[in-house]
């Protein structure tokens, strides 16, 4: 059974969110201000993961200030493929935050960049990386 659909320009709009945040550690580097602000980042896709793309605070500001202001979506969208994006985007991200715990500064910006490819995609092509992901993990179960 495919759970209720959701409205595709969500997990965009997140991702243009999620995108400005990421560009923000890489300016700062290896600072411990970048190592929060991922930190942020990692814990909304933790929040992703847990309850969907609309679960998260960047879900919540679509749906009260963007969505109402939209044409309904002409298609919905099947919510699992965006909700293992966001757990890709949250290994991603806390790699980098465990590497820089453990004295590998350099790994916070750069699993930032990682991550700010994906929700760049994302956000202005709408191709989400973490989908296809999960697309492909579907289509190899069935042929096995």
């Amino acid at each position: 059974m495919t759970p209720a659909g959701i409205d595709p320009r969500g997990p965009r709009f997140g991702a243009a969110l999620t995108a400005v945040l990421l560009v923000g550690v890489l300016l700062l580097g290896t600072s411990a201000a970048a190592t929060a602000l991922l930190a942020v980042v990692a814990a909304s896709f933790a929040l992703g993961v847990a309850f969907g793309v609309g679960g998260t605070w960047q879900g919540w500001l679509f749906r009260r200030f963007v969505r109402p202001r939209l044409a309904p979506p002409t298609e919905l969208e099947d919510p699992r493929p965006p909700r293992f994006a966001q757990l890709v985007g949250l290994v991603v991200t806390g790699v980098g935050l465990l590497l820089g715990a453990l004295g590998v500064a350099v790994a916070v910006p750069v699993a930032a960049a990682f991550a700010l490819v994906a929700a760049f995609l994302n956000a202005v092509f709408g191709l989400c990386l973490g989908c296809e992901l999960y697309l492909l993990g579907v289509r190899l179960r069935a042929r096995a």
